[in-house]
């Protein structure tokens, strides 16, 4: 079986799509692992987008804040970007969203958005963590794949909202039959995303957050 996996989608849906044209005909399922809204200004397409596909939604911080309506953090730009998106979500989702679970399984990979809540980096001492072998994560939005005491642990990347390059979509495809991991990317067009939402008058804190980052040039 392959399965594509991704997730840290927030409201991106030119790379959502994008990723399911470009491996159309590449896996026989995916595992979304959450962070499908808030930040882009399509979190009511992206969820409806996922939930007429075959595959697995799961459960990540941002779509917990969206259920308890509140954002629990300090930073200004974070606060200002959920206080303009959470009301834009179409309320039909909230119950479904509250039904989807956090974690999963496929045969020896194991699923879910984070591990106790941390932001975890390619160079984290993740020493004394509990998780198993061929776990899958996202949440700091940094691709890697890390070894520790035997057990791997793989970080998808962002699919929607790259830290390093803002334009670049991450995610990985799992060959579950031959055991293999393939980390990959795509380009996609980030000015179509800023002009939507200049489009829908995101405050300017918003706006220049995206503008201020870096773009990966082919």
């Amino acid at each position: 079986m392959k399965i594509l996996v991704f997730g840290d989608i927030h409201g991106n849906l030119i790379s959502l799509e994008k990723l399911f044209h470009l491996e159309r005909n590449s896996f026989d399922t995916f595992v979304c692992h959450g962070d499908i809204v808030n930040y882009g200004p399509w979190s009511n397409e992206c969820i409806q987008f996922l939930l007429q596909q075959n595959g697995t939604i799961l459960k990540g911080n941002h779509e917990e804040y969206f259920l308890n309506g509140n954002y629990p953090g300090t930073n200004e730009v974070a606060k200002t970007f959920f206080h303009f998106c959470y009301p834009k979500l179409d309320s039909k989702f909230l119950n479904i969203i509250e039904n989807i679970e956090e974690q999963c399984r496929i045969d020896v990979y194991s699923f879910k958005h984070s591990i106790e809540n941390r932001y975890i980096f390619k160079d984290t001492d993740i020493n004394s963590l509990d998780f198993e072998d061929n776990t899958i994560i996202g949440h700091s939005h940094q691709q890697f794949h890390i070894i520790s005491k035997g057990k791997n642990l793989f970080n998808t990347g962002s699919l929607g909202q790259n830290r390093a390059f803002l334009n670049v979509a991450n995610y990985l495809i799992i060959d579950t039959a031959k055991m293999k991991v393939e980390m990959k990317y795509f380009l996609y067009n980030i000015d179509t995303v800023i002009s939507e939402m200049q489009h829908q008058k995101y405050p300017e804190i918003c706006l220049n957050y995206y503008r201020s980052k870096k773009i990966l040039y082919d």
